[in-house]
C-alpha cells in the first residue's frame, strides 16, 4: 500500500482537485493511505473549506487576504489553521511532508513552489512558470535539500516514465505530443473571430480556461518545449512537437539506436497524477483503461508555425536562452488572460508575446538559489508591465 504525507498547493484548481480525487479513491479501493499537511486554494472558500473537513490537515490557507474570516468561519471546530496570503502558502509549502504537489496556476505559484524545492521532499510539479522562469535553478534547489522533482503535466510525466535517468546519452531526441486543440482545423481567418468559450473547448481533456487557452494557441507546447529542456538536459535543436489529435501517445523518447519508447493512455490528468504520488511505485485506482481496438487508428500531424506561431516564438526563446522564456511566458500569460478578458482578440496573443520579447533585453535571472527565484520574479514583473502596455495597443483588433 502506498503510504504518503502530502501537501496539495493550489488544491481547488483543476489539478489539485484531481489529486485529492485520485487519493480519495486510491483510499476507497485500499491501496492508498494519505495524510494531508496543508491545503492551499484561491477564491473558492466552500471548496477549499469542503477539502479540509475531509482531509483535516495541519493549515488551509486562502490566497486572499480578505477571504480569511469567511475560511476561519467555514472551518470553525475542525481544528484546522487558517491562514491567508502569499507568505502563509509559502510557509504552508515549506512544512515537513514526503510530497508537494505545486499546482498553483501561474507567476503566482512561483514563489511556493521555490520553497517547497528547499524541504527534501518530492516536488510533485504542475506549475509550468517554475521550471520556465527559474529552470536549472530550481532542479539543483531540490537535488540539493536531497529531493526529486517528478513532472506533473502529461507530456512530461510520459518522458519521464521512459527516460533512462542514469544514462541521457543515449537519448537521440523527445517528441512531445500536442492535441492541436480546438482549432488544429479552424483556418487563419475563423481563428481572427474566435470567442473565449470556443478556445476553452478542448477536445479531449479537461482543463482550467487559461491552459486550455494555451492550447488552442499552442503556446502550451511551447511552454512545454521549454520545461523539458530543463528537466532532462535537452538543447532545442533536440526537441520536436507532433501533432497527435487522439492525445493517446503523451510523448516519446527517441533513442541513438533508433528505438523510440512511448508512454500510452487515456487522456486523463489522473494518470500523471498517480505516477507521481507513488513513484517508484505504481497506485492503483480505477483508471480508466486503453481500448487499442476500438479506436482504430492514431494519427500524426506536424504542428502548423503559420497558424500557431507562439510554438516558434517559443523555441526561439529557449534558443535565446538567459530571461527569455520568463519573458515568453509572462507575456503569454497577460495575452491569455487579455483574451479571456474579451480585452484582445485570439490571434493577437502571439503578437503580444512576439512584440515583449522584441522589445526586451534577454538577461535572465541571477543563478545564486537565493536570488534566482526573485531575480525570475523581478523580470516577470517587467515582461508584464510592458505586456500590458502592448495589449493596450492591440486591443481588439485582429
Amino acid at each position: 500500500m502506498i503510504r504518503r504525507r502530502v501537501s496539495v498547493l493550489g488544491a481547488t484548481g483543476s489539478v489539485g482537485t484531481s489529486t485529492l480525487d485520485l487519493m480519495d479513491q486510491a483510499e476507497q479501493a485500499g491501496t492508498g493511505a494519505f495524510e494531508v499537511v496543508a491545503l492551499s486554494g484561491g477564491a473558492n472558500i466552500a471548496r477549499l473549506a469542503e477539502q479540509a473537513r475531509r482531509w483535516r490537515p495541519a493549515v488551509a490557507v486562502t490566497a486572499d487576504p480578505a477571504r480569511l474570516e469567511e475560511l476561519r468561519a467555514a472551518l470553525a471546530g475542525t481544528g484546522v489553521e487558517a491562514a491567508a496570503g502569499d507568505a502563509a502558502i509559502v510557509e504552508a509549502a515549506s512544512r515537513p511532508t514526503d510530497l508537494v504537489m505545486a499546482a498553483i496556476v501561474g507567476a503566482a505559484g512561483l514563489k511556493s513552489a521555490w520553497a517547497a524545492a528547499a524541504t527534501g521532499a518530492t516536488l510533485a510539479l504542475a506549475n509550468k512558470e517554475s521550471l520556465v522562469c527559474c529552470g536549472a535553478a530550481l532542479i539543483q534547489r531540490v537535488r540539493a535539500a536531497g529531493g526529486r522533482l517528478i513532472p506533473v503535466d502529461s507530456e512530461h510525466s510520459a518522458i519521464f516514465q521512459v527516460f533512462p535517468e542514469a544514462a541521457p546519452e543515449r537519448v537521440a531526441r523527445l517528441i512531445l505530443t500536442a492535441s492541436g486543440g480546438p482549432f488544429r482545423r479552424t483556418s487563419l481567418e475563423a481563428m481572427a473571430g474566435m470567442t473565449p468559450e470556443q478556445a476553452v473547448a478542448h477536445p479531449n481533456w479537461s482543463m482550467g480556461a487559461k491552459i486550455s487557452v494555451d492550447s488552442a494557441t499552442m503556446a502550451n507546447k511551447g511552454l512545454e518545449m521549454i520545461e523539458a529542456a530543463y528537466l532532462f538536459g535537452m538543447p532545442a535543436s533536440r526537441i520536436d512537437v507532433v501533432v497527435h489529435p487522439e492525445s493517446v501517445i503523451h510523448s516519446m523518447v527517441e533513442y541513438v539506436d533508433g528505438s523510440t519508447l512511448a508512454q500510452m493512455g487515456p487522456p486523463d490528468m489522473k494518470t500523471p497524477i498517480a505516477c507521481a504520488l507513488a513513484w517508484p511505485d505504481r497506485l492503483s485506482w480505477p483508471a480508466p483503461r486503453l481500448d487499442l481496438a476500438a479506436m482504430g487508428q492514431l494519427t500524426f500531424e506536424a504542428p502548423d508555425p503559420v497558424r500557431f506561431p507562439a510554438l516558434r516564438l517559443a523555441r526561439e526563446a529557449l534558443e535565446a536562452g538567459g530571461g527569455a522564456p520568463t519573458i515568453f511566458n509572462a507575456a503569454n500569460e497577460v495575452a491569455a488572460l487579455a483574451f479571456l478578458d474579451r480585452r484582445l482578440a485570439f490571434l493577437n496573443i502571439a503578437a503580444v508575446i512576439a512584440e515583449t520579447l522584441g522589445r526586451m533585453v534577454k538577461t535572465g535571472a541571477d543563478s545564486d538559489f537565493d536570488d534566482a527565484c526573485a531575480g525570475a520574479l523581478a523580470l516577470d514583473a517587467r515582461a508584464r508591465r510592458l505586456a500590458l502596455e502592448i495589449v493596450g495597443d492591440l486591443a481588439l483588433v485582429a
